[in-house]
């Protein structure tokens, strides 16, 4: 897994790449941050939806609800991206309505929306 370092209107986010899950608990998520904040100076992290295993989009494994929380705690801000239409849970879907409302969490279509959303 590596990072690339993007800087829009005075940000620093983090691309991540890999070819492989990055995310596949907890803990994988907070070294992912701790990764971008030590590694490039950021907690600023964007995240193609294929690098995060599936029962994150399960809302009921509470999987989802245990990594954002640590974003968020450790100041973290984290943009998903990826096609989601092919979720039909009525739950995950309104999570992913309301996660774009705010300023922390954001699942978009493309890397260029994600990064668009950190940035503001």
């Amino acid at each position: 897994m590596e990072f690339r370092k993007i800087e829009e209107k005075g940000r620093v986010i983090g691309v991540v790449e890999s070819d492989e899950t990055v995310i596949t608990d907890v803990q994988s998520a907070l070294d992912l941050l701790m990764s971008a904040k030590y590694g490039i100076g950021t907690k600023d992290i964007v995240i193609d939806k294929r690098l995060v295993c599936g029962d994150f989009f399960i809302l009921s494994t509470g999987l989802a609800g245990e990594i954002l929380q640590k974003f968020i705690n450790y100041g973290g801000r984290v943009a998903i991206y990826g096609d989601f239409s092919g979720y039909t849970s009525k739950p995950l879907r309104d999570f992913i309505y309301e996660s774009n409302k705010g300023r922390d969490v954001f699942f978009v279509s493309t890397e260029e929306e994600a990064v668009a959303m950190l940035a503001r």
